[in-house]
C-alpha cells in the first residue's frame, strides 16, 4: 500500500503543479495586458510592471490551488481509468475508502501550501506590490479618494486603556507607501457627539507603540463656559480656543497596518489581519460583515481542496467508452469554474441578506461535499 501511496502522490502532485502553472501563466499574461496602458505614465516603467505582477503570483496561487487540485487530479484518476490500472487496483483489494484516504493524505499536503501562501506569503508580498505601483507613481494610497482616506477610532482616558471618553475621526490627504500621512485632520467628539477639538497637522509619522508623532499642529477646542457644562457646539457659552503645536504625541489604536488594510482588498489579507481589523471595527461600531465573511473564507476555503478531490475521485470509475481523458478534463474544469462562481455569488448572497458569515463561507464546500458523495455512491452501484 505504500508503493501505491506513493504512485498516487507522484502522478497527482505532477498534474496539480502542471495544472498551476498553465493557470498562473495565463493569470500573469492577463495581469500584464492590465498594466501595460499604464507603463511610460508618471515614472511607471515597464520593469515595475512586471515587478508588480511577480509579486501578485503568491496570491493567485492560493486563489487556483482548489481548482488546480480538482483538474490535476481528475486527469491522474483519468489516466488510470484509460489504462485499466485503477480496475486493476480495484481487482487487488483497494476499496473506495482506501483510495479516498490516499486521496486525502495528498490533500493534506496541497492545503498545507495553500495556508503558507495564503497566510505567510500574500499578505506580505500584495501590500509590497502595491507600495511598488504607488512608489514608482509617485502618489500615495489615499490619493484614490475624492475627500481623503477616513478611518473612525476611539477615544480612551489613558491613552489606548481606559474607558470610552469619546469619538475620533482620522482625514488624511496623503498616505504615503512609507506610512507617513500628510494633511492629517482629526475630529474628536465626546460620548454626547459633541464636538470637543480639532487637530490639524501637515505631516505624521508613527512611532511604534500605538503613539503617532504629529509635526505643524494647530488644535481647535470647543469647550463649555461657565453655563450649564453641557452646551452643544453653536451655543453662545461655548469657548473656543486655538493653539499652534510643533509636535505632539497622539495615543491612538489606528496604526499604519489598519490604515493600509481599510484600503486594502480582504480577500489578500492574512486571516490574522481580518481578525484584527474586524475586531476594530466592532469597537467602532462599524460595518463588519464583509471582513467576517472574508475571515471564515479565509480559514475554510484551503479545506475545499479535500471536497474537489473527492470529486474527482469517480472519474476512475468510468472506462474509455465514458468519454476520453480530454472530455473529462474538460469536466473538471466547468465543475472547477462552477464552484469559483457559486462560491462567489454565496459571498454576495451572505452579505446582501445578512446571513451568518461561517454559514456564507462554508455553504458552497458543503454543495459540493453532497455532490461528490453522491457521484461516489452511483459509481459504486453501477
Amino acid at each position: 500500500m505504500k508503493v501505491l501511496q506513493r504512485y498516487f502522490a507522484v502522478s497527482i502532485l505532477q498534474a496539480v503543479a502542471f495544472v498551476l502553472v498553465a493557470f498562473l501563466g495565463l493569470i500573469s499574461f492577463m495581469d500584464l495586458t492590465g498594466e501595460l496602458p499604464a507603463v511610460g505614465k508618471d515614472g511607471y516603467e515597464i520593469q515595475h510592471a512586471f515587478m508588480y505582477v511577480l509579486m501578485l503570483v503568491p496570491g493567485h496561487v492560493y486563489e487556483v490551488m482548489p481548482v488546480a487540485a480538482l483538474i490535476g487530479t481528475i486527469y491522474t484518476m483519468a489516466q488510470f481509468a484509460s489504462t485499466s490500472e485503477f480496475t486493476i487496483m480495484r481487482a487487488s483489494s483497494m476499496s473506495t475508502q482506501k483510495a479516498a484516504w490516499m486521496l486525502f493524505k495528498i490533500g493534506i499536503v496541497l492545503v498545507a501550501i495553500t495556508f503558507v501562501f495564503g497566510e505567510l506569503i500574500t499578505p506580505r508580498t500584495a501590500p509590497f506590490a502595491e507600495k511598488l505601483k504607488l512608489s514608482a507613481k509617485g502618489a500615495s494610497v489615499s490619493q484614490q479618494f475624492k475627500s481623503g482616506m477616513w478611518t473612525k477610532d476611539v477615544v480612551r482616558s489613558d491613552g489606548v486603556k481606559g474607558e470610552v471618553t469619546g469619538t475620533r475621526f482620522f482625514n488624511v490627504s496623503q498616505f504615503r507607501p512609507d506610512g507617513r500621512l500628510v494633511d492629517v485632520k482629526l475630529y474628536e467628539f465626546d460620548n454626547d457627539f459633541r464636538m470637543r477639538s480639532l487637530i490639524t497637522a501637515k505631516t505624521g509619522v508613527f512611532e511604534g507603540d500605538n503613539t503617532w508623532r504629529l509635526d505643524d499642529v494647530t488644535e481647535t477646542v470647543f469647550t463649555a463656559g461657565s453655563g450649564e457644562g453641557k452646551a452643544t457646539f453653536g451655543q453662545e457659552n461655548s469657548a473656543v480656543s486655538t493653539r499652534k503645536l510643533d509636535t505632539m504625541a497622539l495615543a491612538s489604536e489606528i496604526t499604519p497596518k489598519i490604515l493600509s488594510v481599510s484600503s486594502s482588498d480582504p480577500e489578500r489579507m492574512s486571516a490574522n489581519e481580518l481578525a484584527v481589523y474586524t475586531r476594530h471595527l466592532a469597537e467602532n461600531r462599524q460595518e463588519t460583515e464583509r471582513f467576517k465573511i472574508a475571515f471564515w473564507k479565509k480559514l475554510i476555503d484551503p479545506f475545499s481542496i479535500f471536497v474537489l478531490m473527492a470529486l474527482a475521485l469517480p472519474f476512475a470509475y468510468l472506462h474509455t467508452r465514458s468519454g476520453g481523458v480530454s472530455l473529462k478534463i474538460f469536466i473538471g474544469i466547468m465543475i472547477g469554474v462552477s464552484f469559483i462562481l457559486i462560491n462567489t455569488l454565496f459571498s454576495h448572497l451572505g452579505l446582501l441578506s445578512t446571513w451568518p458569515a461561517l454559514v456564507t463561507a462554508i455553504a458552497p464546500s458543503l454543495l459540493f461535499l453532497l455532490l461528490a458523495l453522491g457521484a461516489l455512491w452511483w459509481v459504486e452501484r453501477h
